[in-house]
């Protein structure tokens, strides 16, 4: 399997300075970071390490629910899938990820709804990015649609 390599460039402190990451592997785009903006309600056109982490997260497990789900003999038609990544203060001292929400609704067919759950629940603990994450609690909310 191949390694995949992203580069962030930073000038500056952390409260006054910025950078830009870059998705070196695919080259699909070089996103500008601050902390200021991390840390603030409104991104305001940044990115921050905790919304790349929902989108490694978010992709990682739909690929891995869609796997499980033909597993069990069900046809994924369509896989919606969130993940809402926090930031906040470490106990011991500066910042940590203090939690991660995975919702999914899905569009399935020859699955019912238990079956859709037993097959997100393992898909929420086999997939990779999940498995890098296991110091964050994560917690998930699964839904067939209709």
């Amino acid at each position: 399997m191949p390694t995949r390599t992203a580069r962030t460039a930073w000038n500056g402190s952390l409260q006054e300075g910025s950078g830009q990451v870059e998705l070196s592997s695919s080259k699909v785009g070089t996103y500008d970071v601050s902390f200021p903006k991390r840390a603030a309600d409104d991104a305001g056109g940044t990115t921050s390490p905790e919304e790349l982490i929902a989108a490694a997260h978010s992709s990682c497990y739909a690929m891995q629910l869609s796997a499980l789900i033909a597993e069990a003999g069900g046809t994924p038609q369509s896989l919606d899938v969130t993940a809402d990544v926090s930031l906040g203060p470490d106990p011991d001292g500066g910042f940590r990820l203090t939690g991660i929400k995975l919702t999914v609704v899905g569009e399935v067919d020859g699955l019912d709804e238990a079956g859709f759950k037993q097959a997100a629940d393992a898909a929420k603990a086999g997939c990779p990015v999940s498995k890098a994450l296991t110091g964050v609690e994560i917690t998930l909310d699964a839904s067939l649609e209709g």
